[in-house]
């Protein structure tokens, strides 16, 4: 994508791929713990971009001790009803899901499918996670660079 900004730039890019970005809604947050402190800036920015929260248990500890509120959903292995019962039941607008080991690796995979099955937007990085809430703001802002204004 071509933009004045990154945001303007990454939309379009997202937009050419085929993945409509959600404006609103419900966003699950599970982040490894290397991840926990930059899930916080994260979490307001969704916040102030109308979602509401959906955690695994270690995020939304974490979340909650910087006084964000959030729901809490179980992760796969914890029993049913889990976050992919989430995604299947299309409770969920927008994925963030950091992995690391070999349990949250395959508890990952499973998250990662059922968001493709049901088209529901997904990120493994927090660099993915923050540049789409750039691109959701600059969305809401709807300004079009045309391509002969920039050259």
């Amino acid at each position: 994508g071509l933009g004045e900004t990154f945001a303007e730039a990454y939309q379009k890019a997202l937009q050419a791929a085929g993945t409509a970005l959600p404006t609103s809604g419900k966003a699950f947050l599970s982040v490894r713990q290397a991840d926990r402190v930059k899930v916080i800036n994260l979490a307001n920015k969704l916040i102030e971009q109308g979602f509401s929260i959906l955690a695994t248990r270690g995020t939304a500890k974490s979340l909650a001790e910087a006084g964000i509120e959030c729901e809490v959903v179980n992760k796969v292995t914890e029993g049913r009803p889990n976050i992919v019962d989430s995604i299947v039941n299309e409770e969920v607008d927008l994925i963030v899901n950091t992995s690391d080991g070999s349990v949250s690796i395959k508890d990952s995979s499973s998250i990662r499918r059922e968001a493709l099955m049901h088209k529901t937007c997904y990120t493994t990085t927090m660099a993915g996670a923050l540049a789409m809430v750039a691109a959701m703001a600059y969305l809401d802002n709807q300004k079009v660079t045309r391509l002969q204004d920039i050259h």
